[in-house]
C-alpha cells in the first residue's frame, strides 16, 4: 500500500498535492526525507505537506537565483502566505502545495497561529539582517524552526494527551537546535545574503564585529564564538531528550534519527575545525546510515 492510500488520502487533486510536497523535501532536505522513512506510512505524507509549504515560502525569500527585488519578493510572499492562511480557515485550498498544508492541519487540528507565526518569520529575512541578542534572535527562530517541531507534535502524537505539552516543550526546543545548527554552518552563505544570524552581543563578547565575518577569514575569535554557539546547539538537543520518550513509539525513531543528524551538523563543522567559511559541513552518507539502518530495524517494531 502506498503512503497517500495508507493516510486515506484518494482524492486526485489532494494526491498531487502531497507528491509536490514530497518531491520539495526529497530534493531540498535530505537529512529530514531520510528521517521521514522511519514513521509508519500513514503519517509521511502529512510531515511532506509541513515541509513543502515552509520550503515553498523560503524559495521565495531566498531565491539568489530570482529577478525579484526585495519588496517584490514581500510583495510575493504577502500574497502567497495571505491566500494560504485564508485557505486555512476555510478548509481547503486550490493551491498545488497549501492543499496538502490545510488538508493535513485540519486533520491533525494544528492551531493556524503556528502558520501565521512562520510567515512572520520569512517576512523578516526581507527586512533584518542582524540580531542584537539572543532574545531578539529568538522572535525569528520561534516562527522559522520551533513552530515546525510543534505542528509535528500534532501528527507525531503522544504516549498520553496528558503528555502533549511537555512533548511541545521539547520539539521547541529541537527546532531551535536545528535552526542554530544551520546558521553555523551557514555563516558564509547567510553573509552571501546580506544576513548574520548569530547574536551580535555574542559575537562581540568574543571579539567578533560583522567586518571580520564578511571578510571570510577564520580566526581565533570567530572559532571562539562558534564554539559558543555550538554549546547551545548541544544544550537544547539534551533538553529536549525526554520530550521525544514521549512521543508515540512508531514515531520516537524518527525524531531521534533527525535530532543526531541534524544536530550532528556541528560535529562535522568541528570536523573541518570551523572553517565554515571555505567548505560546508556536510553529514556523511556513512554517517547517515549507520544512524537510520539499526532506527529503521527499531522502527519496525514499535508501531
Amino acid at each position: 500500500m502506498d503512503e497517500l492510500t495508507a493516510a486515506g488520502i484518494t482524492d486526485p487533486r489532494l494526491r498531487a498535492s502531497y507528491v509536490e510536497c514530497k518531491r520539495l523535501n526529497s530534493l531540498h532536505g535530505k537529512t529530514y526525507y531520510l528521517a521521514t522513512l522511519l514513521l509508519p506510512k500513514e503519517k509521511r505524507p502529512h510531515v511532506h505537506a509541513l515541509y513543502g509549504f515552509a520550503r515553498y515560502a523560503d524559495e521565495i525569500v531566498d531565491d539568489l537565483n530570482s529577478t525579484l527585488t526585495d519588496a517584490e519578493k514581500a510583495d510575493a510572499l504577502n500574497a502567497w502566505g495571505d491566500q494560504v492562511l485564508q485557505d486555512l480557515q476555510a478548509g481547503s485550498s486550490k493551491d498545488p502545495v497549501a492543499a496538502a498544508l490545510v488538508d493535513t492541519a485540519i486533520k491533525f487540528k494544528i492551531p493556524i497561529e503556528y502558520f501565521e507565526a512562520f510567515l512572520h518569520s520569512m517576512k523578516m529575512d526581507l527586512t533584518v539582517t542582524e540580531y542584537q541578542t539572543y532574545e531578539d534572535l529568538y522572535e525569528y527562530v520561534y516562527g522559522s524552526a520551533a513552530v515546525i517541531g510543534l505542528q509535528m507534535v500534532h501528527i507525531l502524537g503522544t504516549v498520553s494527551p496528558s503528555d502533549l505539552n511537555e512533548a511541545k516543550s521539547a520539539a521547541e526546543k529541537l527546532g531551535v537546535a536545528f535552526q542554530l545548527a544551520n546558521f553555523i554552518r551557514d555563516v558564509g552563505e547567510d553573509l552571501d545574503r546580506g544576513r548574520v544570524y548569530l547574536p551580535v552581543s555574542e559575537l562581540q563578547f568574543h571579539g567578533v564585529t560583522r567586518t571580520m565575518l564578511e571578510d571570510k577569514v577564520l580566526t581565533p575569535q570567530i572559532r571562539s564564538a562558534l564554539k559558543e554557539q555550538i554549546r547551545r546547539v548541544r544544550k537544547l538537543q539534551a533538553e529536549s531528550d525526554s520530550g521525544i520518550k514521549l512521543l508515540s513509539p512508531g514515531s520516537r525513531e524518527c525524531i531521534l534519527a533527525a535530532s543526531e543528524l541534524y544536530c550532528g551538523i556541528v560535529d562535522e563543522v568541528e570536523k573541518i575545525d570551523y572553517e565554515v567559511f571555505t567548505q560546508r559541513a556536510k553529514t556523511s552518507n556513512w554517517r547517515r546510515l549507520k544512524v537510520a539502518g539499526p532506527a529503521y530495524i527499531r522502527s519496525k517494531f514499535k508501531k
